[in-house]
């Protein structure tokens, strides 16, 4: 940009006349030129740093009058070196995911879940893209690196039996859904958000196209659900995009390595189909990505989830360890609704509206999820010390490193106390400054999944 173009910017932000505009921008260049002059570098926030560098003859690709080439003598000249996170704002032109329709898109009169009242509509502010596509639900991240915004559905679905009149009834409602023609009878799945609330009124389960952190094997509709409600995230395809989506890790407990190689290609195969230039992001490295920037990308993330309890460590954004567990958030739902007799949709909404493991239980409800909170925290702990027992080729490190918790089923008041107790009950291999919970637990993976996609533009 030269001066010309500069003064044009400025008068049109700011409102001002070119003359004004270009004085203030006159005054400016001053200050900066002396304070540069005199041997000082200035450092601008969110910018970076100018400073004075030498300049060395040479010529402009313009003529004099006479023909002649115009001659730039040698000196000195202010170079910007800009800041990474600078780098990452200049580069990110936004797109917009405007609506589009899958077959009918809306919500049902009732209340919002709670991350539809506190974020903006999501991704509408980048070109990069973040994905956290879990067992429980997809949380799709987008804007700026400083202005994150997030939207989510539920990764579930119901079937209802196809009709000319149900399927009026939706569309007037502006419930997703899609038709179903099967060989015998047509029905529609009802899928994402709304699928949650028609189970909740009706007291059914839900249909889950992922279990244990991966894709459901045992249901023909899992990629056809899961596609649709990336449709419904991703309302626009994409033109070539960064897209970076989480992928579960190893699991310790006999997860088969094939089934994450197929998970992460059948994801990959849908967006990059899209248009998006998609990749894997371990979803336990999403979250050092999303809360260590100070650290230098450096400490263990841990994704509690509904179907897997992610870990990894990182020193300097490099996974160091990563693995999974299955004992996570439908594993507590599953073993609670067994020993109550109620459904585990219940379950799970009692547990996401008013459970709090710091206070004595005051029902058979919340009894019984104490207890399975209890076994979850302790066999991931178990996991977690066991594994860095066993790693090999540690990296040595002089300083203590965090630990960030995230993720729907660390949510509940109590657990960071408890899982503190867990870590502090015997000795920990390895030495660690603070234990602490993610800025926003629910879309902590979605962000650092949007931060790889940016670093990588």
């Amino acid at each position: 940009m030269n001066k010309a173009d500069l003064i044009n910017e400025v008068a049109a932000r700011t409102g001002l006349t070119k003359r004004a505009a270009s004085r203030g921008i006159k005054a400016t260049l001053k200050i900066i030129t002396n304070q540069v002059g005199s041997g000082n570098v200035i450092n601008i926030k969110g910018l970076g740093s100018l400073k004075l560098r030498p300049k060395r003859r040479s010529v402009l690709p313009v003529r004099e009058n006479n023909g002649s080439a115009k001659l730039i003598a040698s000196g000195k000249t202010v170079r910007l070196q800009p800041s990474r996170k600078a780098v990452i704002d200049m580069n990110a032109e936004p797109i917009r995911l405007n609506n589009h329709e899958i077959t009918i898109g809306g919500n049902l009169e009732m209340a919002k879940e709670k991350e539809n009242e506190t974020n903006e509509s999501a991704a509408s502010d980048s070109t990069s893209l973040g994905l956290d596509v879990g067992t429980s639900r997809l949380v799709l991240a987008g804007g700026s690196i400083d202005k994150v915004k997030t939207e989510s559905e539920l990764n579930a679905f119901i079937t209802v039996p196809y009709s000319k009149f149900t399927e009026n009834i939706l569309k007037q409602n502006k419930i997703h859904y899609y038709l179903n023609e099967g060989s015998t009878a047509s029905n529609l799945q009802v899928f994402g958000n709304e699928a949650g609330r028609f189970a909740n009124v009706f007291n059914i389960e839900v249909r889950r196209p992922m279990m244990g952190g991966t894709l459901n094997p045992d249901e023909e509709q899992s990629m056809s659900v899961i596609q649709a409600i990336i449709n419904q995230l991703l309302k626009k395809d994409g033109n070539g995009e960064n897209l970076r989506f989480s992928v579960p890790g190893p699991g310790r407990d006999g997860s088969a390595a094939a089934d994450l190689v197929y998970h992460e290609a059948m994801l990959k195969k849908v967006l990059d189909t899209k248009g998006f230039n998609s990749k894997g992001v371990n979803e336990g490295l999403a979250v050092v990505f999303a809360e260590l920037e100070k650290e230098n990308f450096s400490g263990i993330g841990i994704s509690c989830g509904g179907g897997m309890c992610n870990v990894a460590l990182a020193f300097m954004s490099i996974p160091v360890m990563t693995f999974s567990i299955t004992k996570a958030g439908d594993y507590i739902d599953r073993s609670v609704a067994s020993v109550t007799g109620e459904v585990a949709t219940r379950i799970r909404l009692i547990k996401e509206e008013s459970l709090d493991l710091s206070r004595t239980p005051e029902n058979k409800f919340e009894s019984a999820l104490h207890i399975y909170y209890d076994d979850v925290i302790l066999s991931l702990v178990e996991s977690l010390r066991n594994a860095l027992a066993e790693a090999k080729n540690m990296p040595g490190t002089e300083k203590p490193v965090p630990i960030v918790l995230s993720g729907g089923t660390a949510m509940p008041k109590g657990f960071l106390e408890k899982f503190q107790q867990a870590i502090e009950r015997d000795k920990f291999p390895l030495a660690i400054s603070e234990i602490r919970m993610a800025r926003d637990p629910l879309t902590g993976t979605a962000r650092g999944c949007l931060i790889a996609a940016l670093y990588d533009a």
